[in-house]
């Protein structure tokens, strides 16, 4: 969500408990993680494998916390044990990425980043997946759409791939990459007050697995993108195969098609390793 350039404070209850790390964990049971950014555009991360231990820090941050963007992530392992430095968003170069699919072919990944291998500190695809963004962003001079499209582009020809969704934020911007049609990716404009003009945000997931609260969004506009429509406005969208789309700091949306063909190497559930496909099943 991003309502750059305003601060807002925003609820994040992850699963179906507002608190209750326990009983979040019955469902996306592997990690949970919420990103936002302090006031000088310093990156902040609160994530734990809650598998494995009860956060209360992160239910109290979620509650409290302000900034002009968040990312938030419900993790089920496809790739990677079940660690801190496993669970999304990672975050790197003043960015953050969460990612929801499944890429194989990691060795060759891994090659192909070369000196970028470094960065990673996990076991995911998903993070290795954001270490080619940045490699390919530092490579365009800085332009994070240009970086995302070139390294989707490459992994789409290279590498057997089920789903390739991507939420990337800034302190000020937001991206948003849906690939191929796998899985959803909605996203809402919303105006201040929402469709009827006089509400604050308040998104509950059909899936019961992410539920959000801005009541500062009853005076600002905000953009919201989601795996799932969160609500009963009529302005949610799901982004097309291979639809790029970038808010700045106005929260003006540009969108556009970067990646028209199919993957070169596309995987089916029946492809993928029992958990993995288990992973994507729920989603």
């Amino acid at each position: 969500m991003t309502s750059a350039p305003q601060r807002v404070r925003a609820t994040f209850w992850l699963l179906q408990a507002k608190d209750s790390l326990a009983v979040q964990s019955r469902r996306d049971p592997d990690g949970t993680g919420l990103g936002y950014f302090s006031p000088d555009g310093t990156p902040v991360i609160h994530k734990a494998p809650i598998a494995a231990y009860e956060d209360r820090a992160f239910a109290e941050a979620a509650r409290t916390v302000e900034s002009s963007t968040f990312i938030a992530h419900v993790r089920y392992a496809s790739t990677g044990g079940l660690s801190e430095r496993n669970t999304h968003p990672f975050c790197a170069e003043g960015r953050m990425l969460a990612h929801n699919g499944v890429i194989e072919g990691l060795d060759d990944l891994d090659r192909h980043l070369g000196d970028a291998r470094d960065e990673v500190r996990g076991d995911t695809d998903s993070e290795r997946f954001f270490a080619l963004v940045n490699k390919e962003t530092a490579r365009a001079g800085g332009d994070v759409s240009e970086g995302l499209t070139a390294a989707a582009r490459w992994v789409g020809a290279h590498l057997p791939l089920f789903a390739l969704n991507i939420v990337l934020t800034t302190a000020d911007g937001l991206w948003a990459l849906r690939y191929p049609d796998t899985h959803g990716l909605y996203l809402l404009d919303r105006p201040a007050g929402g469709h009827h003009g006089t509400r604050h945000l308040e998104h509950t997931g059909s899936g019961g697995r992410l539920r959000v609260h801005a009541p500062d969004l009853a005076d600002l506009p905000s953009v919201v993108v989601a795996s799932e429509r969160l609500d009963e406005d009529p302005g949610w969208r799901p982004l097309r195969s291979g639809e790029l789309v970038h808010v700045g700091p106005d929260r003006r949306v540009a969108s556009r098609i970067v990646l028209p063909e199919p993957p070169a190497h596309p995987l089916t559930l029946a492809d993928l390793h029992p958990h993995a496909a288990a992973s994507q099943g729920v989603v």
